[in-house]
């Protein structure tokens, strides 16, 4: 009845994983007992878990995000430390334990950590720079989010019931073939990324709709924000590579499950062909995190340079650029498996091209601060910080893309290194910037800027400290996913790398330490206006946080920056323009389709890795049942009153013209 699940399943053997898994059920448990103690969950239930809101979907993104974000640095705690004490021993993890992080570390990273925190902060912003009231489909949105939670806590469920994946973050055919791994690791793994990635598809198709399709009345393309432009290419790599990773996936799912042999060489298949085809997806993935994260750095430049974006045009040309190359160096990735001198050469052209685009954003940049008066707030600080990291991380890229160099330094820690480089340095120093800036839109309060300064420098520094020396031992032949050190010369370095490890954990305590502050004195930081950094875009316009329509009326576009001249209009005569004619507003009604979807896809992808073939068939029908009931529901939409919106809008212009007579008396 229950398939090959038995107790044998919870690993009593080994203790770390099951005290992690009673830490964690136990802060579960905690948060449970305090919501249902405070009785939030009616609140919760209706304003968040059922909500079809654009900006409350972002939210729980970016939420997911940092708790995945916790649960993956952890991993890398314990991997950094294991090579530090594994000097001619066995360490405190056993081999297989320690297989298990190292694959768990990558797969969280990017797909629960990273990625739900850009789509975050895309649904968050987009439709608020467009001037929009919510994306194309709000119910798909939020079956999305629900999706890609779902894999998460598949992720998190392997473990303690089974294990994980052996095989690191991209199981490469043969390991991760049943004859080689015939557990339940890899299933877990595939039934998780196989969910979450149904849902990062629909994320794709919907904002990709979204910026088409409903911008405010004259913002053409050439008028949109940077941070658009940076969301419309990525969510075009989604809908263009994420099929690619799912169809793969699909490949080595009927491998394990029917017996088929599309990458199994001595049945006629091929295991290169899996690598080919995950690459196809996995270099644009690296674009789909970033050119958001560039997004941001040119939102955040911008505003605390007070200047307009330099060379708006040539950043949107470079943006399309990295887009359409991002496709043409996936095999750069393997150099080494014998495509021959031409391929490799044409690739490895093709990877060094790429890096003008990205060079043209940095001269950008650079050129709107100079002559500016640069404010340095955390978000600058955080976009300088990416600067100096992520070309240094870019030069790193461009030695491995010659395929000499690439020969010696392949699959060693200075790959590593490099990878962090782009991607710590890129996205989640990005994801940062973000998340500070925008933090008063969303919760209506500043952050902290003392902690958060404390917790960028001690990001910087100690990522440094951390990967400087996986270069070093790079170079010096260190191969990655050691599980012990015995080479003399290289242990002075991981020591290195501890160290830097714990001041990146006193980065992570000020974050925390910020967080918990600013919420404490969040009267005295209260966002009064909407515009707490003198932004220049249309997010700024709205109340914080917005309302559930965003804008009372809709705004009109009249060039690239309109929020900007709108403002400086109304500063220079001192009031501000006559008030619109209010209208009532039309807005979709909250949904459980998608928590409830997720919830039988959930049992039926646990089903699936477990051969509980009556569960699948039961998760199954629930979702479908779901969607069906959905597809009938009478009440679309309900109507916020013409009372309320001018109530609304009213409180946001008295604010505005306050703050006007202070700016006035102040100068």
């Amino acid at each position: 009845m229950l398939g090959k699940l038995t107790w044998a399943a919870i690993p009593l053997d080994n203790p770390m994983p099951i005290i992690a898994s009673l830490v964690v059920g136990i802060i579960i448990l905690a948060v449970l007992i305090w919501v249902t103690a405070r009785g939030w969950w009616p609140y919760l239930w209706h304003e968040w878990i059922t909500s079809v809101d654009h900006k409350r979907i972002g939210v729980m993104y970016v939420i997911l995000s940092v708790v995945m974000l916790i649960r993956g640095f952890s991993d890398a705690i314990m991997m950094r430390t294991q090579q530090a004490a594994a000097f001619h021993s066995a360490g405190y993890l056993p081999p297989a334990h320690y297989d298990q992080v190292f694959s768990a570390h990558g797969t969280i990273m990017i797909f629960f950590g990273a990625m739900p925190m850009i789509i975050g902060l895309m649904n968050f912003v987009v439709p608020l720079q467009l001037g929009v009231r919510d994306v194309a489909f709000p119910t798909l949105n939020s079956v999305s989010f629900w999706l890609t939670a779902s894999g998460a806590l598949l992720v998190n469920v392997s473990l303690v019931i089974g294990e994980f994946a052996r095989t690191g973050w991209l199981v490469y055919p043969p390991l991760s073939e049943l004859k080689y791994s015939p557990g339940v690791g890899v299933d877990y793994y595939l039934w998780a990324l196989q969910i979450s990635g149904a849902g990062t598809l629909m994320a794709g198709v919907n904002l990709v709709t979204t910026i088409l399709k409903m911008r405010a009345p004259g913002m053409g393309y050439l008028r949109m924000p940077m941070f658009c432009w940076t969301a419309l290419t990525s969510n075009m790599l989604i809908i263009a590579a994420f099929p690619i990773l799912t169809a793969t996936l699909a490949m080595l799912i009927l491998d394990r499950y029917l017996g088929f042999h599309f990458f199994t060489n001595t049945a006629g298949g091929n295991m290169m062909m899996f690598i080919n085809l995950i690459w196809c997806w996995g270099h644009p993935e690296v674009y789909i995190l970033v050119l958001p994260a560039f997004g941001v750095f040119s939102e955040v430049v911008s505003t605390f340079s007070s200047k307009p974006l330099f060379g708006y045009r040539s950043m949107v040309a470079a943006t399309l650029f990295i887009t359409i190359v991002s496709f043409l160096v996936w095999l750069h990735h393997f150099f080494t498996m014998g495509a021959g001198a031409n391929v490799n050469a044409a690739f490895g052209i093709a990877t060094s091209v790429i890096a003008v685009g990205t060079g043209v954003k940095i001269y950008n940049w650079l050129f709107t601060m100079y002559g500016g008066r640069v404010r340095f707030t955390t978000p600058m600080l955080w976009s300088i910080g990416f600067m100096v990291t992520f070309v240094l991380g870019g030069m790193t890229g461009v030695l491995l893309a010659v395929p000499p160099a690439d020969f010696v330094l392949h699959n060693s820690l200075f790959l590593v290194a490099h990878f962090h480089n782009v991607i710590v340095g890129g996205v989640i120093f990005g994801a940062f910037a973000g998340i500070t800036y925008w933090f008063p839109k969303a919760f209506g309060f500043r952050l902290v800027e003392s902690w958060g300064k404390a917790a960028f420098w001690l990001a910087l520094i100690g990522f440094w400290v951390t990967f400087a020396p996986l270069y070093v031992t790079g170079l010096e032949g260190m191969t990655r996913r050691l599980q012990h050190v015995d080479v003399a010369e290289w242990h002075p370095w991981m020591l290195v790398s501890v160290a830097g490890v714990a001041i990146l954990i006193a980065g992570v305590i000020c974050q925390v330490t910020q967080l918990f502050v600013s919420i404490h004195r969040r009267e005295e930081l209260r966002d009064t206006t909407g515009d707490p950094w003198d932004g220049r875009s249309m997010e700024w316009a709205t109340p914080s946080p917005p309302p559930a329509f965003n804008f009372a009326v809709m705004p009109n576009v009249e060039n690239e920056e309109p929020y900007w001249t709108i403002k400086r209009r109304a500063i220079e005569a001192q009031r501000l323009g006559p008030e619109p004619h209010y209208e009532p507003i039309h807005m979709p009604k909250n949904s459980p389709t998608g928590v409830v979807t997720a919830f039988f896809t959930t049992f039926m992808g646990f089903a699936m890795i477990w051969h509980i073939w009556w569960l699948v068939g039961v998760g199954f029908v629930g979702a479908y049942a779901t969607f069906v009931v959905f597809a009938w529901r009478d009440v679309e939409e309900y109507e916020v009153p013409a009372e309320e919106v001018a109530r609304i809008d009213r409180a946001r212009r008295k604010a505005r013209i306050e703050w006007m007579e202070r700016a006035g008396e102040a100068a």
